[in-house]
């Protein structure tokens, strides 16, 4: 049988799974530091204020909305208590970290699934294993301004 004979007859679906392992081969090395652990570090040194009534942070004067700033999900709870954590996962470092409104609110990365308590404690495995624990940062109430804070 001819080759053109033969991936005709597989069709081109067959034919790409059959290309596909080659081609990933040849990928670029940029693919490696995406999918690489630890491609981005917790932040550390967090002191910063949100005004609460600016524009931008709208969505934290709802019950289960958040923003993102400076690498850090803060969020408002089921309970309206403002809470904050690490926006790049325990897991393998990416910043995907988000707050999602399921059972009161929790933590989720949907890179691989990871999902943390409020207080950053690992609820799911991922890879078999469980996560380390989300960083956790203070957060301090005052009038309009909220500090996210170590």
């Amino acid at each position: 049988m001819e080759r053109k004979h033969f991936l005709k007859t597989l069709g081109a679906s067959a034919a790409f799974a059959l290309a596909f392992p080659c081609l990933h081969g040849c990928s670029s090395d940029n693919e490696d530091e995406i999918e690489g652990e630890g491609n981005t570090p917790v932040p550390t040194g967090i002191d910063f204020t949100l005004d609460l009534e600016a524009s931008e942070n709208a969505k934290l004067a709802e019950n289960g909305g958040f923003i993102l700033k400076n690498l850090v999900v803060v969020a408002r709870n089921s309970e309206g208590e403002f809470v904050a954590a690490s926006q790049v996962c325990s897991h393998q470092g990416y910043e995907e970290v988000r707050f999602v409104d399921l059972d009161g609110g929790i933590f989720y990365c949907d890179v691989h699934g990871s999902r943390f308590e409020q207080n950053g404690t690992p609820i799911n495995k991922v890879d078999g294993a469980t996560a380390k624990t989300l960083k956790i940062f203070k957060t301090e109430l005052n009038g309009n301004m909220l500090r996210v804070f170590e």
